[in-house]
């Protein structure tokens, strides 16, 4: 194989080789093609006759520029290197001597770099040569001639120049606008107007004829150059505004432009402009020259009319042209010249137009001329010249200014006539006469009052009412003033003027009435002698009836509403009687044609009673204690207190008191007594009865009690003590002050006290140790107690200590010990305490805190404090932690010791009681159902038919005389039936023997009787059954009887059903071959678990 592998290697080389032949040939003939003749020629090595070597130096390369050089930031430039000849060139620059950067980005070169093409930036700036390199005969050219680029910094920014430079150009002017780019030149110019371009201009100079408004606006330039264009910065807006020429303002400086003949008129024309202007004046719309009776000035800026004739009349305006004549502007405001023929006569009028008229109006004369203006006047009375010269005169008649009035009018110096006569008379104003037309000027509210006002004459006079000075009615044509119902607005004094109507002519006041109105109807006062609102029968009184107004008055006196008869101002009653009880009161009137009432009187009361009236005696203090020095005093009180004088009676003895009340100062026992008075009438010598008896008891004034108001008066610092002061009896009724050791105790921020007997100690130091006491202030009156016993405050110095006592005292304990724990604090009293468990608070009663039955749960570190107070609670720190540790109790078992081979032999079971997980030595308790049994401290007990009759629990515990004391009970042991137990056991052998015979006759038939098979299908024979000495020696070996002898279903007790049945199969009885069988039976004694292990029972 490794030969056929050479030889396909060997063919494959050769292939190789045959196929690059063919391309060889192939590609030879083809670059021969493409050849011309002369290349071709070349190629071979041979020259063409027509070729003609270079001799001597190489020629110089010639650098042009097809751009300026002097260019802005990305304007572009281009240089040009050209060699003369005809051989092929290739070129190479340079910069300021250094080679170009092909790299940057900016310069760009043709195919044989004969053109540089730059985008200019500062760092272009420098001197350009180029060299040229001949490819044909391989000969480099010397450098070319330099040319120095120059890139300014940043673009070029126009300006634009406005001629002429004016503020406002009118239409028509002419603009021009030039355009200038400091640097260079061969700009292009491009104009904006408003931000739009300007199309058709692109010098520097954008010229504008004749403006108009639209040409007004922002004009703006900028430049460009090349042919992919540069463009300079926009230059800065320059503003035309182009504006209406100003309308001219006609002003006339003489006062009138309606003129009589030879009047002169001259007028002005002005414009509001700082341009020089000329004006042209027009008359109709006619030019008017500078003619006779006609001046103008040089630049026509006033007209002035020397002599007016009816020539010069007509309405006149002028014109405003500027100076060079190019704007003319609208026409002025008119201004209209009249020229009248005849002089005229003024119009002499008067206002008001009445004659004859009264002192004291006021009446207007005017002199009118009704043509033109600028006229001075000259007044006549009675053909006298006044020195009044206004167009109207103002006069204020007064006596001497009736008379004959005329006037005239003149202006420069035309004079006119005089105007017709006028006759204005003057007559004195009347005075009114003020008359009463009711009969009194001094009313009460609702009466009626009347005035009367009266002229001499009996022209149309209103008449104006005053009241006080003050008018109250105006313009009233009536000559009356009536007041219906007056009331105390309408007092003062009463005049009248009068007032002709639509004229200014009023008269002088007329005298006065002075009206008194009362301030309300007059008030009638009843009055009663004696004034006694109560009266006994047999007293007499009298009634009088008083109105404070003097005047006729009709009196009327009315009882419960009745009329009496009695006209006269007092109504008498000699003797009263119970008839004569009720309600008294008196009115009055006066007048006739309208009666005016008084309001009746308040009404008087009167009560007259049968019986005598019996006074009370009034003592105060009122109540049952009257301490010694007190004053004390009585009041004899009557129902009807006034108008008597008093009797006092001390146990039966008349005392020199006649007054009322008498009192009796620093009382003692000797004012001891029954105390009474009676009264007597003062103006009738009407006796009332005795009074009731007063007694009044002396006492001696107690001494109030301190007591604590807090549980103890031994405290500790900080602690709040609280102490109560009161009287043994009506303790409310006193205020107590407080004392320590004897002084007075001031309240502070520590100690309060309040007036009802509590001192508050808020937190307790040693300045507050002392004998306290109170004394005690009767409230409603002046009587202050001595002090009272002292009680003994004590205030330690420092915090009592606190004991935690533990019981037992032992640091271990078991599971169900009993602890007991108590705290003690060995001062004072009154303490709550607290107890905890790693810091957690317990439940306790009083001082002790007790654990039936401990747990291990119980273990941990006991503490306790203690605190007393229950508005400010006052504490003791814990006490140092007692430690407990609880550890389990050891635990108990019954083991069962009898044995399986004595199970046929005996009937009793041997016990023992075994204590775990404890090395201590123990003594052994056993109890049966719950109850101790009589015997020695032994770990064994036997249990018989004789001593358990019936099925019972055992249980057994350890004890000793060291902790712990005892274990654990251990669970409870419960016996089976022997005799039962014996009788299964027997027929479960009996079972297991025949069943083992079976079992060994069937295994000898199969032997027998069995078909061999063969050696290879033969299956390993198993061990099914076992030896006895194998089910010995095996431990897991099944156990028939110790299944039965544990199992917990048939420790129950046996029904009589299943003694009696069958065990095992129906041909194997189980019979009872005793009496004492049958007893054992009935006995139904119990087995014990223990360990699996069964124990037979000996005889």
């Amino acid at each position: 194989m490794t030969q056929l592998s050479s030889t396909a290697s060997s063919c494959a080389t050769q292939w190789k080789m045959w196929h690059l032949k063919v391309f060889s040939v192939i590609y030879f003939i083809a670059v021969c093609a493409a050849q011309d003749a002369s290349s071709v020629t070349k190629a071979y090595g041979k020259t063409p006759e027509s070729t003609v070597l270079p001799t001597g130096p190489p020629p110089v390369p010639s650098l042009q520029s097809q751009s300026p050089l002097d260019v802005f930031p990305s304007e572009k430039v281009e240089f040009n290197c050209s060699v003369s000849g005809s051989s092929k060139w290739t070129f190479t620059w340079k910069v300021n001597g250094q080679p170009v950067d092909d790299a940057d980005p900016n310069l760009s070169l043709d195919g044989e770099g004969s053109k540089l093409t730059i985008k200019a930036s500062q760092a272009h700036s420098g001197s350009y040569v180029c060299q040229g390199h001949d490819t044909t005969n391989k000969v480099t050219t010397a450098d070319s001639n330099s040319l120095k680029l120059n890139v300014y910094e940043n673009k070029p920014k126009p300006t634009v120049v406005l001629t002429p430079q004016k503020d406002k150009l009118f239409p028509g002017e002419s603009v021009t606008f030039k355009c200038t780019v400091n640097v260079f030149s061969a700009w292009e110019y491009l104009w904006y107007h408003n931000g739009s371009e300007i199309q058709g201009f692109n010098s520097d100079t954008y010229k504008i004829n004749s403006i108009a408004h639209p040409h007004s606006g922002q004009y703006r330039c900028k430049a460009k150059r090349g042919k992919e264009p540069f463009f300079t910065e926009e230059s800065e807006t320059t503003t035309l505004q182009v504006s209406d020429p100003p309308t001219p303002s006609l002003k006339v400086r003489t006062p009138w432009l309606d003129v009589f003949y030879t009047e002169n008129v001259e007028m002005s024309c002005e414009v509001e402009s700082s341009f020089i202007w000329t004006f042209i004046w027009f008359r109709d719309g006619q030019h008017v020259n500078d003619v006779n009776d006609l001046e103008l000035e040089e630049d026509g800026s006033s007209l002035n009319i020397t002599s007016a004739t009816q020539t010069h009349q007509g309405v006149y305006t002028c014109k405003a042209q500027l100076e060079s004549g190019s704007v003319t502007s609208g026409d002025s405001n008119p201004a209209q010249v009249i020229v009248y023929d005849n002089t005229p006569k003024p119009t002499l009028s008067k206002d008001p137009g009445l004659n004859p008229m009264y002192v004291g109006e006021n009446v207007k004369f005017t002199c009118k001329v009704n043509v033109s203006t600028g006229w001075e006047y000259q007044w006549y009375k009675d053909a006298k010249k006044l020195t009044d010269t206004s167009e109207t005169i103002d006069i204020r008649l007064g006596p001497s200014d009736g008379g004959k009035y005329s006037c005239k009018a003149s202006r420069g110096g035309i004079k006119s006539a005089h105007s017709d006569l006028m006759t204005q008379d003057v007559l004195e104003i009347p005075v009114p006469t003020l008359e009463l037309n009711t009969q009194w000027l001094d009313v009460f509210p609702t009466e009626s009052v009347k005035f009367s006002c009266k002229m001499q004459n009996n022209l149309d006079w209103t008449h104006t009412w005053y009241r006080d000075g003050q008018p109250i009615q105006t313009d009233n044509r009536k000559a009356t003033l009536s007041i219906n119902s007056a009331s105390d607005s309408d007092a003062g004094q009463y005049q009248c003027k009068g007032h002709l109507s639509g004229r200014s002519v009023n008269s002088s006041y007329s005298s006065g009435f002075n009206l008194r109105v009362y301030v309300k109807k007059p008030s009638v006062i009843l009055t009663q002698d004696p004034e006694y609102k109560v009266m006994f029968a047999g007293e007499s009184v009298s009634f009088s009836c008083h109105i404070n107004v003097p005047s006729e008055w009709e009196y009327q006196w009315l009882k419960d509403g009745t009329e009496l008869n009695e006209t006269s101002n007092k109504y008498s009653i000699r003797s009263v009687a119970k008839a004569n009880s009720g309600s008294y009161t008196c009115g009055a009137k006066r007048g006739k044609d309208k009666e005016f009432h008084v309001d009746f009187s308040q009404a008087i009361k009167l009560e007259v009673r049968e019986n005598k009236p019996k006074p009370s005696v009034i003592r105060q203090p009122s109540g049952a204690n009257v301490y010694t020095g007190e004053s004390v005093s009585f009041k004899c009180e009557l129902e009807i207190p006034s108008g008597w004088r008093y009797s006092w009676y001390k146990d039966e003895e008349h005392l020199p008191h006649t007054n009322s009340s008498f009192e009796i100062h620093n009382a003692t026992s000797l004012n001891n007594g029954t105390y009474k008075c009676n009264a007597t009438r003062d103006k009738t010598g009407f006796q009332s009865e005795h009074s009731d008896e007063q007694i009044l008891r002396i006492s001696e004034i107690p001494v109030p009690l301190v007591k604590k108001g807090s549980p103890w008066l031994d405290v500790f610092p900080n602690e709040s003590v609280s102490l109560t002061c009161g009287m043994s009896e009506i303790r409310s009724e006193w205020t107590y002050i407080w004392y320590r050791d004897g002084q007075v105790i001031q309240s502070d921020d520590a100690v309060t006290s309040d007036p009802d007997g509590t001192l508050s100690i808020r937190s307790a130091s040693a300045s507050h140790r002392g004998q306290y006491s109170c004394s005690g202030d009767f409230k409603s009156r002046n009587v202050t107690s001595n002090p009272g016993r002292t009680v003994t405050l004590r205030v330690y110095d420092t915090k009592p200590s606190i004991k935690l006592m533990q019981r037992p005292h032992s640091k271990v304990m078991h599971t169900g010990d009993e602890v007991f724990f108590s705290c003690h604090v060995n001062v004072s009293s009154g303490w709550e305490y607290l107890f905890y468990k790693d810091g957690n608070p317990l439940v306790a009663s009083g001082n002790n805190y007790s654990i039936r039955s401990v747990l291990t749960t119980d273990t941990g570190s006991y503490e306790c404090k203690a605190k007393r107070g229950k508005e400010k609670v006052f504490e003791i720190d814990e006490t140092q932690a007692s430690r407990l540790d609880i550890e389990e109790r050891p635990s108990t078992a019954i083991v069962l010791l009898t044995g399986w081979s004595e199970v046929f032999s005996t009937d009793s079971l041997i016990l023992k009681c075994e204590v775990k997980e404890g090395q201590y030595a123990w003594n052994y308790t056993w109890s049966k159902e719950g109850e101790p049994i009589n015997q020695t401290f032994s770990e064994k007990y036997t249990v018989t038919p004789h001593n358990n009759p019936e099925q019972s629990l055992y249980t057994c515990r350890g004890v000793r005389t060291a902790r712990p004391f005892y274990s654990k009970d251990s669970q409870s042991f419960a016996t089976k039936n022997l005799l039962l137990k014996r009788r299964v056991l027997l027929s479960i052998s009996g079972c297991l023997f025949f069943g083992i015979i079976a079992v060994f006759i069937g295994c000898i038939a199969l032997r027998v009787f069995h078909k061999p098979v063969d050696e290879y299908e033969k299956p390993e024979e198993a061990e099914l059954f076992l030896t006895m000495a194998q089910l010995k020696d095996r431990g897991d070996a099944p156990s028939p009887m110790v299944d039965y002898v544990t199992d917990e279903a048939l420790n129950a007790p046996s029904k009589e059903g299943e003694e009696n049945g069958k065990i095992c199969s129906e041909s194997t009885p189980l019979p009872i071959t005793s009496p004492e069988d049958e007893a054992a039976t009935a006995e139904n004694p119990d087995t014990a678990e223990n360990g699996g292990g069964l124990v037979s029972f000996k005889q």
